[in-house]
C-alpha cells in the first residue's frame, strides 16, 4: 500500500471527517459515521479510490505505480 494522499489533501480530509462526525453527533444522525472514511484515509495516507484512477496528490514518487497497486488491485 503505497501512500497517495498528499499533505493538503490529508488536511482537507481530516477537516471533512471531523466535520461530518461533529454533524452526526450534534444532529444524532448516522451521517456522522461517514466521517470515519475521509479521516481514516488521511491517517493512513492512502486512498483506494485513487488507485484505479491512477491519481496521487502526494507529488513525485506517490501513487499506485510499481509495488503499490496494479490493475486496480491494491495490496501490501
Amino acid at each position: 500500500m503505497k501512500k497517495n494522499v498528499g499533505t493538503i489533501d490529508a488536511i482537507l480530509r481530516t477537516l471533512l471527517g471531523i466535520g461530518l462526525i461533529a454533524y452526526g453527533i450534534v444532529n444524532h444522525s448516522w451521517i456522522g459515521a461517514l466521517g470515519a472514511i475521509p479521516l481514516l484515509t488521511a491517517i493512513l495516507g492512502f486512498c483506494p479510490v485513487y488507485c484505479p484512477l491512477g491519481l496521487s496528490t502526494r507529488g513525485k514518487g506517490g501513487g499506485c505505480g510499481s509495488g503499490g497497486c496494479s490493475g486496480g488491485k491494491c495490496g501490501g
